[in-house]
């Protein structure tokens, strides 16, 4: 989902690096895979094809953070007020 994103601290050796991979547009979400000692992290549109990747190796990945999107209400949409149980009695 658009705002979906994913920041990687890596350990560079000499410090450490943070690179941060988002869903740019509708649609888009961001996935994230471990395999084979590689981390993948992968923004992704609807049909599955990786738009944008970026893989580190599992041993120097020092943290990865998921930050989901926001949720905001459907445009148009009203939230209700919950009834009251005393009202309906």
């Amino acid at each position: 989902m658009k705002g979906d994103r994913v920041e990687v601290t890596v350990d560079t050796g000499d410090g450490s690096r943070t690179y941060e991979i988002a869903a740019t547009r509708a649609g888009r979400r961001v996935e994230v895979s471990t395999s084979r000692g590689v981390v993948e992290v992968a923004e992704v549109t609807r049909t599955g094809r990786a738009v944008r990747t970026g893989r580190f190796m599992a041993t120097r990945v020092i943290a990865l953070v998921e930050h989901p999107a926001e949720e905001s209400p459907a445009p148009g949409s009203r939230r209700t007020p919950p009834r009251d149980q005393a009202a309906l009695l």
